[in-house]
């Protein structure tokens, strides 16, 4: 018997920057602690030329369970043509059991500008130069 069809990813709210994301599993999945399992969701898109898509976790999910996007976030280029899945890990302390058509993500869709990249002898100054991590003082 074939599962129940899923709805299109759709926002949640008129002013939400991500479409959620639901989850395609045949049967419930259970993450363990420190578990990660890859979470397909049913269905493949094709991106604007110039786009990218952006996997992220989803809010709720990562503050009730500690279930996050590995990879976060994950990109989707514009030439991939295959099923949108999700990398997800349970960084909580408990095992998470994810069901059927429950939101485990959000794609946000993003404009990408294209580079090319150079090999010059010497880069222009600033006041931070070669400051790394913590150097601003955050």
């Amino acid at each position: 018997m074939a599962p129940e069809p899923l709805p299109v990813p759709s926002y949640a709210t008129p002013g939400a920057a991500g479409l959620d994301l639901a989850a395609a599993v045949r049967a419930p999945l259970t993450l363990a602690p420190g578990e990660r399992a890859l979470v397909p969701t049913g269905f493949a898109l094709a991106l604007p030329a110039g786009h990218e898509g952006q996997v992220r976790p989803r809010s709720g999910r990562a503050l009730r369970d500690g279930l996050t996007v590995l990879n976060a976030p994950g990109t989707i280029d514009e030439d991939f043509r295959g099923e949108v899945q999700v990398l997800l890990v349970n960084f909580g302390q408990a095992p998470v059991v994810i069901r059927r058509g429950e939101r485990v993500a959000q794609l946000v869709v993003a404009r990408v500008e294209r580079v090319e990249c150079a090999e010059v002898a010497a880069l222009s100054a600033t006041a931070r130069g070669a400051g790394g991590f913590g150097h601003t003082g955050a």
